[in-house]
């Protein structure tokens, strides 16, 4: 079992050094995934799955087994053009949540689409990234999801 609480403290000292590193060098540290893991775990009351547990990042209190991704896309840039990263339906889930963090890695919303819903987007013709790669692009997966937790407006 992961111990939240720690992996937050570590997490943070993280955050705070990619925030600093992409002010000096304008590139991301690639530390996003985890971050987007520990926030939905941490906000929604998720257990977190081992490391290597394939298809699924963390596990709901009704046993559902949930895919996590995460975007940071800062207050003022359109989400036009963003794509998630490869959703493989080859393995064991049941829904993927989206994070969206803001250019400081501090959480917007969380989305969740459910597992009929993406293989149904997934399958649609037309995109070679979306039906050979698995990729669906942010505005998409808004649309047909629903919108799980949203940041307060004083935060």
């Amino acid at each position: 079992m992961i111990d939240l609480e720690r992996a937050g403290e570590v997490l943070e000292r993280a955050r705070l050094a990619a925030v600093d590193y992409y002010r000096l060098t304008g590139k991301p540290l690639g530390i996003t995934g985890e971050i987007g893991e520990y926030l939905a775990a941490k906000i929604l009351h998720l257990q977190l799955a081992d490391a290597r547990a394939p298809g699924y990042d963390a596990i709901d209190g009704s046993g559902r087994k949930i895919q996590i991704k995460a975007r940071c896309i800062p207050r003022d840039t359109r989400l036009t053009g963003q794509r998630l990263g490869s959703i493989r339906l080859e393995h064991e889930w049941d829904c993927v949540m989206l994070v969206l963090l803001d250019q400081e890695f501090r959480p917007r919303t969380i989305h969740e689409l459910n597992r009929t819903s993406i293989a149904a987007a997934l399958a649609k013709p037309g995109s070679k990234a979306r039906n050979e790669r698995g990729a669906m692009a942010v505005s998409q997966f808004i649309s047909l999801g629903h919108e799980v937790w949203r940041e307060s407006e004083g935060a």
